[in-house]
C-alpha cells in the first residue's frame, strides 16, 4: 500500500471516528506513561481489579520470560512456587476433584455444560474459564454464578498480600502474571468454599498452561482441535494436539470428540505415553436413540460436539465419585475405522437433560432482541469456529425472514487480535452479504476510566486502531475481489474437520457494503442504533460521528429500516464490550 493511500485512509479515518482522545504517537506513549500504578490495599473492588491490571504489563516479569523463552517447564515450576507461597501444596489440589478441559474451539461451552449438567445433582460446583466479558469476577464462579465483589475482594487482597510478603529480594518478579494469578485465586476461593467440585478450563494449550499444575484431576477433556495461538503453540493442528495432550494423567480418563486422523494420532500417542485411558465420544444421535431428542441451552449445531463431550465428562465424573453403580466404562476395541476405543453410549439421565437444556454461555451464539435491532453475538475467532458462527447467523436469519417489502439491514461489527489472520475470518463473513461493515477496537469508551475490568495494557490504542484501519482495508479488497461461489463448498481449513460445518455451494457475491472504523464500541453502536434501541441509549453522539458520507447515509438507512440484524464477532473481548452497554445488569 503506497504511502498517499496510507494517508488517504487515515484522513477519512479522522472524519468518522471524532478524535476526542488522541490516536497519534505521541499520544500512545502518553497513555503508557499513564498506566495505574500499583495501588495500596484496599478493600474497594476497582482498587482490586486496578492492581491486578498492573500485572498485565509486569515489565521485569515480561523480561525474565523472554529470557526463559523455550524452558517451558519452568514456567510451571514458578506456578508451584507461587503455588507454595501463596500457603498451598500442589496436594491440596487433589481435593477440588477437578475435571480439566482443553481444546481449540468449544472448550469454554463444554465447560459450561459440564458444570451446569453436575449443579443439576445437587452438587456445589466451581468453574474458572477465560477470558471474562464484563467483569473479571466472572472467571471464578461458584454453583454457575460469578463470585460476589465482596469475595473477590477478599480473596484478592488475601492473595496480594501473601505473595507481597513472601517474595524473595533476590528474585526479578514478586508477582505471577495476571492469569497466572487469577488461576491461584480461583483455587484458594474453591477450598475455601469447599465446593464438590471444580470445572477447570485451560487458558492457551495445556502442557505448559499455569492450570496443569493440577496432577490428579478426575477426568480430563479435548474439545475440537484447530489452528490458534501459533506462536506459542506451533503452526500446525498436530503440533497444537501435542500441547493439548499435555493435560493427560497417568490412569486419569480422558475424553475427546472426533477430530482430524493427525492430531488424533497425536493425542493417541500422547495418551498412551503415560498410559492415560483416552476415549472418542459417540455423536450425541447415538445418546438419543431410544428417548427424546435432547434439547441444548446453547444454539448452534457445534454444540453438539460441546455436549456429547460434556456427557461424557460429567458421567465419568459421577460415576468416580457420587454414584458408583451406575456401571463401568466398557470400551470396544480400536479398528482400522476406529483408532480410539468408543466411550460408552447410555441414556442420559433427566438431570442430564435438565443440565444441557439450561446451560447459560453468554457470548457464544447470543441472541438479544431489542425492538426493530435483534444482536446476534459470537466471539467466534477461528477459521473453524468462524464457519460455525455464519452457518448459525444465516440459519438464524432464515428462520426469522420476515415476509414484506420494507428494507432489512445486516451489518457486521468486527475486531480480531493476536496473531489470527482476519483476511482469512472475513472471507468467511462475506457471503453474509452485510449492507455495513464496522470495524472498532475492544475498547467499550474512548477513555477508559471508570472502566478497570476491560482495561489491556498489552497493546496501545494507537495500535488497535491501526489494527482496524487493516481490517477495513481487507474486506474492502474481499468485497472488490467477490467471493468465490464455491467457498463453502471447498475443503475446510482444517482437514477432518466436522462436514455438519461446511455449507453448499452458495449463489456469486455480488453485494458490496460500506465500511466504516469507529473509535470505540459505544461510538460504533451510536451509528449502527440510531436511537433505536431501547435498552442502549447513550448521550448525544459526539460532534462529527456522520462527518464521512457512507455514515451520512447509512445513517438514513437504518433509521428507516424494518429491522437491523447485527453480527457481533471476532474477539470475544469486542463481545464483551457490546454486552456491557447492551445488557446493563451484567456490570451490576
Amino acid at each position: 500500500m503506497s504511502r498517499a493511500r496510507s494517508h488517504l485512509r487515515a484522513a477519512l479515518f479522522l472524519e468518522v471516528v471524532s478524535t476526542r482522545g488522541a490516536t497519534t504517537r505521541t499520544a500512545a506513549r502518553r497513555e503508557l506513561s499513564a498506566r495505574p500504578a500499583p495501588l495500596k490495599p484496599g478493600m474497594e473492588y476497582q482498587d482490586a481489579v486496578r492492581t491486578l491490571n498492573t500485572l498485565q504489563s509486569n515489565a521485569c516479569y515480561l523480561k525474565q520470560r523472554k529470557s526463559q523463552k523455550g524452558d517451558s517447564q519452568t514456567k510451571l515450576e514458578a506456578m508451584e512456587l507461587y503455588l507454595a507461597r501463596s500457603g498451598l501444596q500442589v496436594e491440596d489440589l487433589d481435593r477440588l476433584n477437578i475435571i480439566h478441559i482443553t481444546g481449540t474451539k468449544g472448550k469454554g461451552s463444554t465447560c459450561a455444560f459440564t458444570e451446569r449438567i453436575l449443579r443439576s445433582y445437587g452438587l456445589k460446583t466451581g468453574f474458572f474459564s477465560s477470558p471474562h466479558l464484563v467483569q473479571v469476577r466472572e472467571r471464578i464462579r461458584i454453583n454457575g454464578q460469578p463470585i460476589s465483589r465482596e469475595l473477590f475482594t477478599k480473596h484478592f487482597w488475601r492473595l496480594y498480600r501473601r505473595l507481597e510478603e513472601t517474595k524473595d529480594s533476590k528474585s526479578c518478579v514478586s508477582m505471577p502474571a495476571y492469569f497466572c494469578f487469577l488461576t491461584l485465586m480461583a483455587f484458594h476461593v474453591f477450598l475455601q468454599e469447599q465446593v464438590d467440585l471444580a470445572v477447570v478450563e485451560v487458558g492457551i494449550g495445556g502442557a505448559y498452561d499455569c492450570t496443569n499444575i493440577i496432577r490428579k484431576p478426575v477426568v480430563c477433556g479435548v474439545s475440537s482441535l484447530g489452528i490458534d495461538h501459533t506462536s506459542l503453540l506451533g503452526d500446525t493442528v498436530e503440533k497444537i494436539a501435542w500441547q493439548k495432550g499435555g493435560i493427560f494423567k497417568h490412569g486419569v480418563p480422558a475424553f475427546t470428540v472426533p477430530q482430524p486422523d493427525g492430531p488424533l494420532a497425536v493425542l493417541k500417542e500422547r495418551a498412551e505415553q503415560i498410559s492415560c485411558p483416552l476415549y472418542l465420544c459417540p455423536q450425541l444421535e447415538a445418546l438419543e436413540e431410544g428417548g427424546p431428542p435432547l434439547t441444548l441451552g446453547l444454539e448452534g449445531e457445534h454444540q453438539r460436539f460441546n455436549a456429547a463431550l460434556a456427557l461424557q465428562l460429567a458421567r465419568c465424573w459421577l460415576q468416580q465419585k457420587v454414584h458408583r453403580g451406575i456401571g463401568e466404562l466398557t470400551a470396544s476395541r480400536p479398528s482400522l475405522l476406529q483408532p480410539l476405543p468408543l466411550a460408552p453410549v447410555f441414556q442420559p439421565t433427566s438431570h442430564m437433560r435438565q443440565g444441557l437444556r439450561d446451560t447459560e454461555w453468554l457470548g457464544r451464539s447470543q441472541m438479544l432482541r431489542h425492538g426493530h435491532l435483534t444482536w446476534y453475538l459470537d466471539g467466534a475467532h477461528t477459521s473453524s469456529s468462524m464457519q460455525a458462527c455464519v452457518r448459525w447467523f444465516r440459519q438464524a436469519l432464515h428462520r426469522g425472514e420476515r415476509r414484506g417489502s420494507a428494507p432489512e439491514v445486516r451489518v457486521l461489527l468486527f475486531n480480531s487480535i493476536g496473531d489470527r489472520d482476519p483476511t482469512a475470518l472475513l472471507k468467511l463473513l462475506q457471503p453474509c452479504q452485510f449492507d455495513y461493515a464496522v470495524f472498532c477496537p475492544n475498547l467499550t469508551e474512548v477513555s477508559p476510566t471508570g472502566n478497570a475490568d476491560q482495561q489491556n495494557f498489552t497493546v496501545t490504542r494507537h495500535q488497535m486502531l491501526l489494527r482496524c484501519l487493516e481490517h477495513q482495508q481487507h474486506w474492502r479488497r474481499l468485497d472488490e475481489e467477490h467471493a468465490s461461489p464455491d467457498l463453502w463448498s471447498a475443503p475446510s481449513p482444517e482437514p477432518g474437520g466436522p462436514a455438519s460445518l461446511r455449507r453448499p455451494p452458495c449463489p456469486p457475491h455480488t453485494h458490496s457494503s460500506g465500511s466504516l472504523v469507529f473509535s470505540c464500541i459505544s461510538y460504533a453502536l451510536q451509528w449502527i442504533t440510531q436511537g433505536r434501541d431501547p435498552v442502549f441509549q447513550p448521550p448525544s453522539p459526539p460532534q462529527g460521528l456522520l462527518a464521512h458520507p457512507v455514515a451520512g447515509s447509512g445513517a438514513s438507512v437504518l433509521r428507516e429500516a424494518a429491522a437491523v440484524h447485527v453480527l457481533v464477532t471476532g474477539s470475544l473481548h469486542l463481545v464483551g464490550g457490546v454486552l456491557k452497554l447492551l445488557e446493563p445488569s451484567l456490570s451490576q
